[in-house]
């Protein structure tokens, strides 16, 4: 084995041992059940991850990652992450980050054929062509990169507040509560795009409304 591969359990030795004499319990308590308040879907890419740069805990975060962040409904993973951690971890927020400087959107707005990438990248070149004109009218290429960045991350939480386990449960419980964030890899900070998840939910139930009641939002607006 390479040196960098069995650095991995030694720095696993300290982190237990680092563990145990802050709190001897800590592991036997982490065994228990997980409570998390956060569903957080990100990308895979290795520079954004999710607990350390939230500052969280184990046990506090559900993650799922993959590449640019994207919430496709025909994707069994991320659609059974999403309906797990709303219908039986109750979480109260789900967190769709991206983050600037995101290979897999550069990708996408890279004319080439990338192979078995290409469906999957097709989801942010739709973001582009919904986006188009807003687009085209940015000169500077990394600025233009940059609130593709953005866009793609609302068009995700959109596809999120689509799903009818996340209607369902907000309607009962006002519960969970959809968020847009971007992860400055420049600066390291959390930028949140201030997604109006109320008006959002409210606009799209007049074609996705996955409840089969007229009146989910009465409540809310009355």
């Amino acid at each position: 084995m390479s040196q960098s591969y069995e650095v991995i359990f030694e720095n696993n030795k300290r982190w237990v041992e680092s563990k145990v004499s802050e709190d001897p319990d800590f592991f036997h308590n982490l065994a228990k059940t997980q409570t998390p308040d956060y569903l957080y879907i990100g990308c895979s890419d290795s520079r954004a991850t999710a607990e350390e740069l939230m500052g969280a805990k184990p046990g506090e975060v559900f993650v799922h990652r993959n590449i640019a962040n994207v919430v496709n409904t025909l994707d069994m993973s991320s659609t059974a992450v999403i309906q797990y951690a709303v219908e039986h971890l109750k979480v109260k927020h789900i967190i769709v980050c991206g983050h600037y400087n995101c290979g897999g959107v550069k990708a996408a707005m890279t004319p080439q054929d990338l192979g078995l990438l290409n469906p999957w990248l097709r989801n942010i070149r739709d973001v582009y062509r919904l986006h188009q004109a807003e687009l085209d009218a940015i000169h500077d290429e990394n600025q233009r990169y940059d609130r593709l960045v953005e866009l793609n991350v609302q068009e995700q939480c959109i596809n999120v507040i689509k799903m009818a386990c996340v209607q369902e449960r907000y309607i009962l419980e006002e519960y969970p509560v959809v968020h847009g964030w971007v992860f400055d890899l420049r600066t390291g900070k959390i930028i949140d795009l201030e997604i109006d998840f109320e008006k959002t939910l409210k606009d799209i139930q007049k074609i996705y409304n996955l409840t089969g009641s007229d009146w989910v939002m009465s409540r809310k607006t009355d």
